[in-house]
């Protein structure tokens, strides 16, 4: 039985992301948050953008299993460097050997965002892949940059809407928000597909 319009889903967005939090902001649309229960291992021989799509998948039906009702987005994010994932820092250290490995290279950073709702049995994921090109940076760009912003809770450590716009030399996407984590075109498809109303 169709869902009318006056009663919209409840929507949830299926993650403690401050930055995912803020993007989906921008739609106007009153949601919750919960956070995913997943463990993010990649699994052996497994390519970054599946990695991204499976755990964004994950973390939608995990939050779905709880708010069966809602509208859930899931949404996960993996640095791609020739194949191999690089995942969220967590330490200075880590931050500048990601950073090093980065200088000079292209990173596909993998961004897949899922919308699940298990009432009505919608689900789907996309990806939306950002190419970004690093400039041959020196240690000491790479130690002063990470000592004003630390971005140790970004995949491959480097936030492109603060300080981090200044490591690059490209950016190369259809989708601009999925840099930060959240690839709102696609998210927005994907909303409205599910049976919510956006202008």
């Amino acid at each position: 039985m169709p869902q009318s319009p006056s009663l919209p889903r409840r929507l949830v967005l299926g993650s403690t992301s401050r930055y995912r939090a803020e993007l989906l902001s921008r739609l106007r649309l009153p949601f919750d948050v919960a956070a995913p229960d997943v463990d993010e291992t990649p699994r052996a021989g497994e390519a970054p953008s599946a990695l991204a799509l499976r755990l964004a998948m994950a973390k939608a039906r995990a939050v779905s299993a709880a708010h069966p009702d809602a509208v859930v987005i899931g949404s996960d994010q993996v640095a791609d460097l020739l194949g191999q994932p690089l995942g969220k820092p967590g330490t200075h250290e880590k931050a500048v050997a990601q950073l090093q490995q980065m200088r000079g290279h292209s990173v596909v950073f993998q961004t897949a965002v899922a919308v699940v709702c298990a009432a009505t049995g919608f689900e789907k994921v996309e990806l939306a892949p950002v190419e970004v090109r690093f400039r041959d940076l020196s240690d000491a760009e790479i130690e002063r940059y990470l000592r004003a912003e630390q971005p140790y809770d970004c995949a491959g450590s480097a936030k492109s809407e603060g300080l981090g716009i200044s490591l690059l030399d490209s950016i190369q996407s259809d989708d601009p928000t999925a840099l930060i984590g959240l690839p709102l075109i696609r998210t927005c498809r994907m909303l409205r597909a599910a049976g919510m109303e956006l202008p």
